[in-house]
Parts: structure tokens; C-alpha cells; sequence
């Protein structure tokens, strides 16, 4: 009896493992965005602004047809990936320095203040720099440590802390920046360089079609197809 006990005991101690590692096996995948990678219900923290909602919110963009979360790119990635999304931390109209819209203090939403704030990913996707451009943030000059906090204000320092920050604190993790077509040339050189540095892999986006300056249904589609080709 005893034996047989043994023998079951053993049997759902391998199948209990075997659920473990297939769990464990399966991607975690984190965001770290803007406006672009929103939607109502999917953000953490909650408090963070919004700007893609349902069709049936008071808040719903009629400018574009982005009404449901299965339409975002990150929804539609971690889907084909087969894998897990541990935690989405987009901010509508956050910039990467602390500069934003009409020269105001962005300390409190941007990307370097928001980078440590991912949960355990095995793949980080940043989408970011759209607002640095549109907002006209002083892009400053390559500063790749013991940054000054009045640094942090334009762009390159606070685009190379962050990727700093990300290797530094997910050390394990695969980190892929993906840049917004129709930007600055300016930004578009400086993270090309800065991912550069940091041996961070730069998805260069192209041909997104925008509704009201926001990716639409085909713009996401198009998203998620060159993010998904680009990690196969």
C-alpha cells in the first residue's frame, strides 16, 4: 500500500514539474510606450493616461478605428508569439527626457522615470521617442554616464540612460527599441546610434497608416507584422 502510495505520489510530483516548466517556458513579454501602445483596461499602473479606448467609451477616439484591444500591435504580438504579456507600462503623450508639450515637466511619466517598472519580462518592447520629436524636446549631446539631472531634460542623455537602466535592471532580457516612422531626422539618428552603443537591436518602422496621428486597424497590423518578422 505504502508502495503504491509512493508511486502516486511520485506521478503528480513529475506532472505538478512538468506544468511548472512548461509555464515558466512560456515568453514574458513587458512594453514600455506611449499613446501608441494604450488601450483602457490593459495599462499598469491604471493611473497612467490613456488614448486608445472601446467603441462604447465616452472617451473613444472617433478619428480612429482602434475600438478593440485584439487590434493594438502588443496585443496581436504576444499573441502570435504564442507568448505571455507580464506587463504593459505605456503612458499617452510621454516623452523619454523630462521635457514634453509646451516646455513642461515630464519627470513624472517619462520612459527613464518608468523603466524599472516591468514586472520579471524575457523581452522588453520599447516604442517611444514619437513624442520627443512632435514635442520639439532639446536634443542635447551623447552622454553615456553619471548623468546630471538637468541632462535628463533632452533627448540623447535620457535616451542612453534608459537603455542603460533597462540592461541594467533586466539583465536577462532581450530589449528591442522600435522606432516610429515620420519622425526627426535628428531623433531618428540619435537612437540609431545610442542602440548602437548599447548593442540594442533598433526596429526601424515603416509604411504605419496613422489616423489622427495614431496607428489605425491596418497601421497596427502593419506594426505588429514587422515587430513579429523582426524577433523571428
Amino acid at each position: 500500500m505504502r508502495k503504491l502510495f509512493f508511486l502516486f505520489a511520485l506521478l503528480a510530483a513529475l506532472t505538478s514539474f512538468g506544468k511548472q516548466k512548461s509555464t515558466n517556458d512560456t515568453l514574458r513579454i513587458s512594453i514600455l510606450g506611449d499613446s501608441y501602445s494604450t488601450f483602457e483596461g490593459y495599462l499598469t499602473p491604471d493611473t497612467n493616461l490613456i488614448w486608445y479606448y472601446p467603441i462604447e467609451s465616452r472617451w473613444a477616439q472617433k478619428q480612429n478605428d482602434v475600438h478593440q484591444v485584439e487590434q493594438t500591435w502588443w496585443w496581436q504580438v504576444v499573441e502570435r508569439m504564442k507568448a505571455k504579456l507580464e506587463l504593459n507600462n505605456a503612458y499617452s503623450g510621454s516623452t523619454i527626457c523630462y521635457t514634453g508639450y509646451r516646455k513642461e515637466d515630464y519627470t513624472d511619466r517619462a520612459f527613464i522615470t518608468r523603466s524599472n517598472k516591468l514586472g520579471n519580462p524575457d523581452l522588453i518592447l520599447v516604442c517611444g521617442a514619437t513624442n520627443d520629436s512632435w514635442a520639439g524636446a532639446p536634443i542635447g549631446e551623447y552622454v553615456y554616464g553619471n548623468w546630471t539631472n538637468k541632462e535628463l531634460y533632452s533627448f540623447r542623455p535620457a535616451m542612453a540612460k534608459l537603455l542603460y537602466d533597462l540592461k541594467a535592471n533586466y539583465p536577462t532580457a532581450r530589449i528591442v527599441f522600435m522606432l516610429n516612422s515620420e519622425l526627426k531626422e535628428e531623433i531618428n539618428e540619435s537612437v540609431h546610434t545610442i542602440c548602437k552603443h548599447y548593442d540594442v537591436p533598433c526596429l526601424d518602422l515603416h509604411d504605419i497608416d496613422k489616423q489622427g496621428g495614431h496607428p489605425s486597424i491596418a497601421g497596427m497590423k502593419a506594426i505588429a507584422d514587422q515587430v513579429v518578422k523582426f524577433l523571428k
